[in-house]
Order: structure tokens, then sequence, then C-alpha cells
């Protein structure tokens, strides 16, 4: 009882909270910020590190580049900022990535988007502006130890070669801390300044999804859209951000994107890609529009070629050594590329790696030459069937029914 009972308080209270902050697009210090403030206990964050054998003596001696003692602080980070998190945003390790993929399907199929954003910040990652960032963290959490412990990691600087370099911008290069942190800081740069400009200056539908410092932005209208860039510009050059000029463009994407290029001599709508997928204006089996999902070529390749050097590395391993582990990597592949409609790809990697693994295997002896029949039976042995993991977003979202 007591255990159902906790689960729906913290339930009530996520949901409070997250819509108090998205009613609050500034830093202000009302009413819904101190209630935001009370709902959130950092002595859980120091009960984690005390129970955790000898870390809080190291964290307090200034141990700044402690993994151990930023993944136990990342985990309860990830509970005190994730239900202040806006829907719009996902964060690095929350295992919802797929999620973000989802929200952005179901958002360019049941809104009227017409033009989309594709946009990216250059060296985000080493770009945030550390006097900003304790500014954010503080606005959200009142211990001074929390915060003393925070700017002793962005003051850690860099060990390259043995050579230890300090830097004023940017998060802990490979600390589980720093895709938290980065988040936190997109969270007011991005995250609220959106959702302030969609309700007062869109004269038309506009949806946001961000996941970590990836964003795509919807519009229904073209000004609407050239507008929402020129101002983003701005309001990043404040936070000391910048958009990468190659990779930021806008691109004409919807139902209605075919018939106006055609019209126009321009041929196929362009594409986009988000989360290692190419994003393309496609049609059902009754000509209405949809989007197709296919693996980035690029990625594919890159893949491919990782699992080509391995193999090589593992010329002579017992073949059920190296087929079990064949088998994981094509498990993981399959669980995130699975989506609907990215079948062709998915048959394209299981086949290659098949063929790179009779490759390898008649590699290992010039008298002994394996045969394809022998080869069959050791992919249908050892490879998992090519099938799509994933449902299509408008059912897992609740869309449609």
């Amino acid at each position: 009882m007591w255990l159902r009972l906790s689960r729906v308080s913290r339930k009530r209270s996520s949901n409070s909270a997250l819509s108090g902050v998205a009613r609050d697009s500034t830093l202000s210090t009302g009413s819904h910020a101190r209630e935001g403030r009370r709902r959130f206990d950092p002595r859980s964050w120091l009960t984690r590190i005390r129970s955790t054998s000898g870390l809080e003596s190291r964290a307090e001696s200034g141990v700044a580049q402690s993994r151990e003692v930023q993944h136990v602080k990342c985990s309860g980070g990830r509970a005190g900022f994730g239900c202040f998190a806006l829907a719009i945003s996902r964060q690095v390790h929350d295992g919802r990535g797929t999620h973000a993929l989802d929200a952005l399907y179901a958002g360019l199929l049941t809104r009227k988007v017409n033009w989309v954003l594709d946009a990216d910040i250059r060296g985000f990652f080493e770009a945030i502006n550390h006097e900003w960032l304790v500014k954010f963290v503080e606005h959200r959490i009142a211990d001074r130890r929390i915060v003393r412990l925070i700017q002793k990691w962005l003051n850690a600087g860099v060990l390259e070669d043995g050579v230890r370099t300090w830097r004023e911008e940017g998060t802990p290069q490979g600390g589980s801390i720093s895709p938290l942190l980065a988040n936190v800081y997109l969270h007011y740069v991005f995250d609220l300044w959106a959702q302030r400009w969609r309700k007062k200056h869109a004269h038309g539908e506009v949806i946001v999804v961000r996941y970590a410092d990836d964003f795509i932005v919807g519009f229904q209208h073209r000004a609407d859209a050239e507008r929402f860039l020129t101002e983003l510009r701005e309001r990043l050059a404040k936070f000391s951000l910048e958009l990468h000029s190659e990779k930021t463009r806008r691109l004409e994407f919807g139902p209605f994107a075919a018939e106006n290029r055609r019209r126009a001599g321009k041929g196929k709508p362009e594409t986009f890609n988000f989360l290692g997928f190419t994003h393309i204006c496609g049609k059902k089996r009754n000509g209405r529009f949809t989007v197709v999902r296919q693996t980035i070529r690029k990625r594919l390749q890159a893949k491919l070629s990782e699992v080509k050097a391995e193999l090589r590395r593992r010329l002579h391993a017992p073949i059920p050594v190296v087929g079990r582990w064949l088998r994981s990597v094509v498990e993981g592949h399959l669980r995130y590329y699975g989506v609907p409609m990215n079948g062709p790809a998915l048959l394209t990697f299981c086949f290659q790696v098949g063929r790179l693994w009779y490759r390898t295997l008649r590699r290992r002896s010039q008298t002994a030459r394996i045969t394809w029949e022998r080869m069959r039976r050791l992919v249908w042995r050892w490879l998992p069937r090519v099938r799509i993991t994933h449902p299509y977003p408008l059912r897992r979202l609740g869309v449609v029914t």
C-alpha cells in the first residue's frame, strides 16, 4: 500500500512541477520557481554519495574528475531535473531517443507542418558558458555543496598526453555529468524560449522536438520559419552559442511539398537527418502522405566498417564466440533501427554482416574453403531474423487506436 501511494504522490508532484515550469520562461523568482525549488530535496544526492563506499571523502577532497561520483550525481540529477524538463526535450542517457523520433513522426503527420528547420549548434559541448551554467543550476538547486562540486568539475580542465589544460568554456569531456549539464543549459537557453515564442509570436502551428543538442522545428508558414531562425541566432548569441552555417537549413517538407516543388520544377522534396534516420516525404498505399524513416547511409556504412575490422581481429576465434558477438551486434541494430518502413535497410545490414563473416572465414585457411551451404546454416544458427521491433508511432503514442 505504501509503495502504491508513494508512486501516486511522485506522479502528481512531477505533473504539477512540469506545468509550473512550462508557464515560466525566464529566470524570475516567482511563485512557480519557488514552488519547484521546494519540491526537490538535494539531500537525496548526498545520501546516495554517502551510501557508496568512500565516495564522499573523495568528493569533498576536490577530486573533480571522479567518474564514480559523477555517475551517482548524474543518476540523482536526472531524477531532480527530469520532472522539470519540458516535453519537447530529451536527455542523452534517459533511453528516450526512440520517443523523440516518434514524437517528431506524430507531429509531422498530425500537425499542419509545411516547413522544417534542421538546425545544428556549432561545437555545443565545447562552447557552454560556465557562468551561465552555474546560474541555471543555482536557480534549481539551493544546496551550495552540490553547486560547488559541479563548479569543481567544470574547472577541472582537460588532460591530454600528460599535459593538463584549463578551459573557461565547455563541459567535462568523457564525464557522465556532461549530458545532464548540457540538457539543463539548453532547457533555459532554448526550450523555455521556444515555448514562449510559439505561444506569442507564431501565426500558425509550430512543433519542436529536441534530443540533446539536436532539434527539429516544424512550421505551418514560411514567414514563421524565417523569423524563428533569425531570432534563434540572436538568442543563442547571448549565451555564447551559434548555429552551424553549413548544417543549418530550412526546407519545404510536408503533404504539399511534393506537389509544390513539382510545379516549381525543383524535383523531389528535400530530406533531413535526425537521430540516425533520414526522414523522407512518402505516400501510403492509399495515396495519403506519410513520413518514411530510413537508416542514414553513412551510419550504415560506418557500422559495417566497424564490424569488418572487428571480424578481422577475431579471425582465428572459435565460430561460436564470433557468432554470439555478431548476434548481439545485429540484435542491437534491429532494436534501434527496426522502425516501420525501414525493412530494406535492415535486410541490407544483416546480409552484409553475413557476407563479411563469410569472407572472414574463407581467410582462415588456404585449403579448406567454406561453402555457401555451410555459411547459410551458420547464419541461420547465429544471426537473428530481420524484423520490425517498433510499432507505428501513432499507435504507440495513442494518437490512433
